[in-house]
């Protein structure tokens, strides 16, 4: 008998197969969880391997307030080569040569890209321009302007430089939004030789990491020894850690419930200083909640 799963709620890390959208994991797991009730935390390109945290159930309710978690990426370049999508996957435009840059020089150039800087995103991507996605007016041999956008490089460094071939690794942290091949394109522009990626593999999304992932192949497997998922469900409170709490007594997480604002003063707060919290009452983690004008405002319950 298979297992049904729709009261399941949760986050379920998925590592990302190479050859599949973000959208795609969620068609494959709503097949596999028997429930429709899925979305996902930040759209990894087809090529691009790594975390995607899928929300399951109620936990999906958590998709529209959560904070700006920074990214983390292993990102593998060739330099003195320029694709129209700027990777691997694309028409070469152009070569260059690279011979000249050793790492000294590539860390030097790489070092002027952190911080916060303007990115233009490429032509093939989902961002939309006059109602039309930008990779379905590349796809016709369109090329339109597009408007910078401020992004964040926490950190940017090179791993591995082979001076020889041009190839070699990135490590960065970043704010989303973040395009990782216009990143490498325009490092290769300000070297004057063009630079591509040549994979990607992100280690880190909404406080998760490759070590939190399970694959498809072993969701599947789940599923077809009937032995639920619980094993790999992490609780949706994880990804309000970062928050200080309020803990509630049972009279009050009665009342709140209800949707009775609380007097911020007669709840244990952990932190009166802030603006935003986890709420906590006796039957454990139950949402998040902000205070204004010195009352405990539901913002979501789970």
């Amino acid at each position: 008998m298979a297992v049904v799963t729709e009261k399941l709620g949760g986050i379920i890390c998925v590592n990302k197969p190479q050859g599949f959208t973000s959208f795609d994991v969620i068609a494959k797991m709503r097949g596999i969880l028997k429930m429709r009730r899925l979305g996902h935390a930040g759209t990894l390109d087809p090529m691009a391997t790594g975390v995607l945290p899928v929300f399951v159930g109620t936990a999906t309710k958590a998709c529209d307030i959560l904070p700006d978690h920074d990214k983390i990426y292993r990102a593998g370049f060739s330099l003195g080569i320029t694709t129209d999508t700027q990777d691997i996957t694309g028409t070469v435009t152009a070569r260059a040569d690279f011979t000249q840059v050793g790492l000294q020089q590539l860390e030097n150039a790489v070092k002027g890209f952190v911080g916060e800087i303007m990115q233009i995103p490429p032509m093939y991507s989902a961002v939309s321009v006059g109602g039309k996605r930008l990779y379905e007016l590349a796809r016709e041999g369109k090329t339109v302007e597009r408007e910078p956008r401020k992004i964040t490089i926490y950190s940017l460094s090179v791993t591995e430089y082979d001076e020889e071939s041009g190839k070699g690794f990135m490590e960065t942290s970043c704010s989303k939004g973040t395009y990782i091949r216009t990143l490498i394109n325009d490092i290769g522009d300000s070297l004057g030789c063009g630079g591509i990626m040549t994979s990607l593999v992100r280690t880190a999304a909404c406080g998760f990491t490759l070590g939190d992932c399970i694959t498809l192949e072993e969701l599947q497997c789940l599923a077809d020894k009937e032995r639920g998922f619980s094993s790999v469900i992490i609780p949706t409170e994880k990804l309000f850690t970062y928050l200080p709490e309020i803990r509630l007594s049972p009279a009050q997480e009665k009342m709140y419930r209800n949707g009775v604002k609380l007097q911020a003063d007669r709840v244990r707060l952990s932190d009166k200083a802030a603006e935003r919290y986890a709420v906590y009452g006796n039957s454990g983690f139950m949402g998040t909640a902000v205070v204004k004008d010195g009352l405990v405002r539901v913002e979501k319950n789970f």
